[in-house]
């Protein structure tokens, strides 16, 4: 979701990459939230940071905390940003109700919609 929130704000200035630390493949409810803002992450796929080695990043953005906690170093001096957001899918887990499960990732969406929107503030874009 950061990714794709991230591309709709500031695509024109910054090319970005989105990375776990473990794969765990396009989650319908997050491409049906996004979807919902007008945000297709339906192409996207789940990749993880070994895939991305030979790119080298300005910044590193952590937008989890076993990610933040688990981010290895980086090669050229990229700025590490955390910023930490609940785990969607962590807290719609047995949740059988669809629509109490996706109230989970629209609250997660929109407050990385935020984050992503005032990047260009943090980046002096």
């Amino acid at each position: 979701m950061a990714e794709g929130l991230a591309r709709k704000f500031h695509s024109r200035f910054i090319e970005f990459q989105s990375a776990g630390i473990e794969k765990h493949g396009l989650n319908p409810m997050a491409v049906k939230v996004m979807a919902e803002v007008g945000v297709d992450i339906s192409s996207y796929r789940s990749k993880t940071l070994q895939e991305l080695s030979g790119i080298q990043f300005d910044y590193v953005f952590t937008v989890c905390s076993h990610a933040h906690e688990s981010c290895p170093v980086f090669p050229h001096d990229a700025q590490i940003v955390h910023q930490g957001f609940d785990d969607p899918p962590k807290l719609a887990q047995g949740i059988k109700d669809e629509e109490k499960a996706l109230d989970h990732y629209r609250r997660v969406r929109d407050e990385i919609n935020e984050f992503a929107r005032n990047l260009s503030e943090f980046l002096n874009l």
